[in-house]
């Protein structure tokens, strides 16, 4: 698959909740993140979500600080009884995306000793 990420990606043990901002029925939705990156978003899920659907988000990063994001849904893929999807962020605060960033240096740091 063609790498199309513009920031590097992390793996982040980490839990989302997620619920759609259509106006529709309001439900939250647990999800397992694969990966992270300051502009973006990897995870699994067992609900059907829809594709350029934004979602808020309450993301807990590895400082046990919650980030609140929205989230369009820009990719799919159907594993077994899972959904693979990729997500960009909008909107997200500078500060907030800075807070990922420096997670990134800090593990290509690690990796490199």
């Amino acid at each position: 698959m063609d790498e199309r990420r513009k920031s590097n990606r992390l793996e982040l043990s980490s839990r989302l909740i997620m619920k759609r901002l259509d106006g529709g029925v309001d439900q939250e939705l647990a999800i397992e993140i694969n990966d992270v990156s300051k502009t973006g978003i990897g995870f699994t899920c067992h609900d059907i979500l829809t594709i350029g659907a934004v979602y808020e988000a309450y993301l807990t990063i590895w400082t046990k600080e919650v980030i609140h994001a929205f989230i369009e849904i820009v990719r799919i893929e159907k594993l077994g009884r899972e959904f693979v999807y990729g997500g960009i962020f909008i909107g997200m605060p500078e500060m907030d995306a800075s807070r990922i960033e420096i997670y990134e240096t800090f593990e290509a740091h690690n990796k490199k000793i």
